[in-house]
């Protein structure tokens, strides 16, 4: 019974691997076998030999400095919080807030059965993710230090530690998700707060990581003494992988005997747990007054509340919103201190070039923002709800632009307005700066969901395929960047080379893009409107 459960879970998370959802149907045996092989290439060659790079690069010179233990300390810290986060999201989801826990409940089968099953799933998925970075890091000491049968032994222990460690960290930190979760009335919001928080520590991570090897590498032998003064236990943690006996058996115990603290709580709460919803809160209907909006603000609340509903659309569409909040943030703290004396350096040699690179980062910053090209697609078979309202076509299709116009417009003009007061420039090629990105923001829009309509695709069976792999997102992708390479080299062409002002060069572009926009904009309120609604 057991077995059987614990296929059925790692089949859940697997699911991808077996099954086609794009043509509903099982794999084959050839192609499951090539994407675990894919999957296990990535994961453990890239991954696993990043994170053996850095234990090839620390590992000789602390142990020289006989300071092992410190190494094995960085890596398990690394090792932990790797597989903790790893599989923090399907400990919740799987553990927690299974969607199956009715089902499995009104069959014959024992609780312990069904806890230990998943208890199992969230350790194995731990363990593939801590040995990613803990267990090259051990094969590396052991090519280093040499191999002898005690550091073997506590290597092998090590891994199995830190496996419990994870483990008992996710079904802590997947409790205390599922729980904010069942909080949250938009849990959209709650998957993208956590994305942000993860990418904003990875970044902070990488960019620091080299530099903190260096300090490291130079004064391992002080380092290392200051941590064992001041957390003896970390020093016991890392004497394991050097395969002190003593310390070995008391951390293993000590983690076993939490794991047994864990299982005993979640086998004796199970029930309670899979039947008890703390976040639905019990509905009761009040009479009250409704305000009439126009059909455009009705539809445009509509979409806002489609993108806000998606934790995919919001992450992979519309991060661009939270970037060049960031970029705005930058333009008025540090904006001033340094625009000024790069304009005069760069115009020394080119003439105009830094007002055509303030425009070609701005352009950059508004493509970040893709909300529009799989918007249209995204209907799927429920477009024909649109196409059933007495509601001209050209209304919904204006306001799909309007989400991604007011979600980029809104926190660009916070960046562009800095960057263009700082800078000594005549007023008038300010202006036309400021022109010219507020007119690609809607040129973008509209030449996004342009794409969109001609090129929809309503039959998927998960949104990651309009929202990721459709070919409105990947022109509109690659088309912003190639118009922001012909833009830079129109200006070498006609205000480097022919001399031409950076205000002429700026403002036909701002006619060209406005041009387009006009174009598009009619097309919806005639053609385009039938197309969208002969969809």
């Amino acid at each position: 019974m057991l077995r059987i459960l614990l296929k059925k879970q790692l089949m859940e998370v697997f699911r991808r691997f077996f099954y086609d959802a794009k043509k509903q149907r099982s794999r084959s045996k050839w192609q499951i076998i090539l994407m675990f092989t894919l999957f296990a290439f990535l994961l453990f060659a890239l991954l696993g030999g990043m994170f053996g790079t850095y234990a090839y690069t620390l590992c000789p010179s602390l142990v020289e400095a006989n300071v092992a233990w410190l190494y094995f300390v960085i890596f398990s810290l690394m090792a932990i919080v790797f597989g903790a986060f790893g599989s923090v999201f399907n400990t919740f989801s799987g553990l927690y807030l299974s969607k199956d826990n009715d089902l499995l409940l009104s069959m014959p089968i024992p609780v312990k059965y069904i806890v230990a099953s998943r208890l199992l799933n969230v350790y194995l998925l731990g363990l593939m993710y801590s040995s990613l970075v803990i267990f090259p890091a051990v094969v590396i000491y052991w090519l280093v230090a040499g191999l002898s049968f005690a550091n073997f032994i506590g290597g092998l222990i090590l891994v199995f530690i830190i496996s419990l460690i994870v483990l008992i960290l996710s079904c802590l930190l997947g409790w205390v998700v599922a729980r904010l979760s069942l909080r949250f009335k938009n849990k959209s919001f709650l998957v993208v707060l956590l994305s942000l928080v993860g990418f904003a520590v990875y970044y902070v991570v990488y960019f620091q990581a080299h530099e903190l090897i260096s300090v490291l590498l130079q004064n391992a032998t002080y380092y290392g003494e200051s941590v064992k003064e001041m957390a003896y236990g970390l020093y016991m943690f890392g004497r394991i992988g050097e395969g002190d006996l003593l310390y070995t058996t008391l951390f293993l115990g000590i983690t076993l005997g939490l794991t047994a603290l864990v299982w005993l709580i979640l086998s004796s709460n199970f029930l309670k747990i899979a039947t008890t919803n703390t976040g639905e809160k019990k509905v009761i209907y009040k009479e009250k007054m409704s305000k009439r909006k126009p059909v455009f603000f009705a539809v445009l609340g509509k979409e806002f509340r489609r993108f806000f509903s998606s934790a995919l659309y919001m992450l992979n569409c519309g991060l661009g919103t939270i970037l060049i909040t960031v970029l705005a943030v930058s333009m008025i703290v540090f904006g001033g201190d340094f625009l000024p004396p790069l304009k005069t350096e760069i115009d020394l040699v080119f003439p105009g070039l830094f007002m055509a690179g303030i425009s070609a980062v701005l352009f950059s910053a508004a493509s970040m923002n893709n909300i529009c090209a799989p918007s249209i697609s995204l209907e799927g078979k429920s477009v024909l709800i649109y196409q059933s309202l007495p509601i001209p076509p050209k209304t919904i299709l204006h306001a799909k632009a309007f989400v991604q116009i007011i979600l980029t417009t809104i926190p660009i003009l916070f960046a562009v307005i800095p960057m263009i007061t700082v800078i000594d420039a005549p007023l008038a090629e300010k202006g036309i700066v400021f022109l010219l990105v507020i007119t690609y923001v809607f040129f973008y829009a509209y030449s996004s969901l342009w794409v969109g309509l001609m090129l929809p695709n309503l039959n998927w069976t998960s949104e990651l395929i309009p929202i990721k792999q459709s070919a409105p997102v990947i022109i509109s992708i690659f088309g912003s960047m190639g118009l922001t390479v012909i833009f830079v080299a129109f200006y070498f062409l006609l205000g480097f080379w022919l001399g031409l002002n950076i205000a002429i060069v700026l403002a036909i572009f701002i006619a060209l893009y406005g041009g387009a926009t006009f174009i598009i904009i009619h097309y919806f309120n005639g053609r385009g409107g039938k197309r969208f609604a002969n969809l």
